[in-house]
C-alpha cells in the first residue's frame, strides 16, 4: 500500500470482531490477526513488526501452531529496556449482554482459564487452562478453530472461508440436515460425503478432548496482547469471544495503563 502504513496493534484500533480480529486504521486494515498475536505475546516477544502483503494473516492449519515453530526456528533476540507489563491489582471485571465476562485476579505471572458451552448435543461445555505461558506450544498452540456446519454456508457467501476446508478448522456437524444438503455443502468444501445421519466431529480426530476449549483461550491470549504489554494476573474467561476479549484488552488499557 502507498506510504507502507502501519497499524498499531492495540485494542483501541479494533474495528471488528466477526470471526476475527480486526485493526484499522484510516485507510488501512487488517484481519484475523489473533493467532499471530497469541504465537508471539506466549513466546515473549512484546517488540514486533508484522509486514502483511494481504488483507488478513494466513489461517494456515487453523490454530498458532506454524507461528510458534517458525519463531522457535529463528529465535528471539532479548534488549536492553527493562520489559513493562500490566499488573491485575484488584478484581477487574468485563461483561456483555450476550452473557459472556471476563475476570482478572492478582497474581504473579499470567495465568488463563476459559469456560466454552454451546447449545450443541456435540459440543456442550469444556474447560481449559494455562496455568504457565511456556507450555503454551505444547498445551495450546495447535488447537484449531472451530466451526458449525449450520454457519458454514451464510460464512463461504460472505467469504469469510474462502479457501476453507476441513483441514484448517474443527467443523462440528450437530443438527440433522437432508442427506442432499449435506452432500451439496461437502462438495462446495471438496470434501468426501458423509452420513447425515451421524453428528459428530466432520474433521475427523481432535488434537485434544477439549480443543474447542483450547482454542478460544488461544484466541483469548491472542486478543489478550492487545493491551500492547503483557499482563501479570489471573484471567477467567467465561463464553469468550473476539468481542468481549477485545473490550476486555480496551479496560485494561484504560485502567492500568
Amino acid at each position: 500500500m502507498e506510504g507502507t502504513p502501519e497499524i498499531e496493534a492495540v485494542a483501541d484500533n479494533v474495528i471488528e470482531t466477526v470471526r476475527g480480529t480486526v485493526l484499522k486504521i484510516a485507510d488501512s486494515q487488517v484481519s484475523t490477526i489473533e493467532h499471530a498475536m497469541a504465537a508471539f505475546y506466549a513466546s515473549g516477544i512484546d517488540n514486533c513488526l508484522f509486514e502483511v502483503n494481504g488483507p488478513e494473516f494466513p489461517i494456515l492449519d487453523g490454530s498458532a501452531k506454524l507461528f510458534i515453530e517458525k519463531i522457535q526456528e529463528v529465535g528471539i533476540v532479548a534488549q536492553n529496556d527493562d520489559k513493562e507489563y500490566i499488573t491485575i491489582t484488584e478484581l477487574t471485571e468485563c461483561a456483555i449482554a450476550t452473557g459472556s465476562n471476563i475476570k482478572a485476579y492478582p497474581a504473579e505471572e499470567l495465568e488463563l482459564e476459559v469456560k466454552i458451552g454451546f447449545n450443541s448435543p456435540v459440543l456442550k461445555e469444556q474447560y481449559a487452562q494455562l496455568k504457565q505461558l511456556k507450555n503454551f506450544a505444547g498445551d495450546i498452540a495447535n488447537a484449531r478453530t472451530f466451526v458449525f456446519v449450520r454457519e458454514i454456508e451464510p460464512l463461504l457467501n460472505m467469504n469469510l472461508i474462502k479457501g476453507g476446508d476441513l483441514k484448517n478448522a474443527i467443523v462440528i456437524y450437530d443438527n440433522i440436515m437432508p442427506q442432499e444438503a449435506l452432500n451439496a455443502l461437502t462438495d462446495k468444501l471438496n470434501q468426501p460425503r458423509i452420513d447425515a445421519n451421524e453428528p459428530g466431529y466432520l474433521s475427523g480426530a481432535l488434537h485434544f478432548e477439549n480443543e474447542p476449549a483450547r482454542h478460544k483461550l488461544l484466541d483469548v491470549l491472542g486478543d489478550l496482547a492487545l493491551t500492547g504489554k503483557p499482563v501479570k494476573g489471573s484471567i477467567v474467561a467465561t463464553y469468550p469471544g473476539h468481542t468481549i476479549n477485545t473490550e476486555f484488552a480496551k479496560l485494561l488499557r484504560k485502567k492500568y495503563l
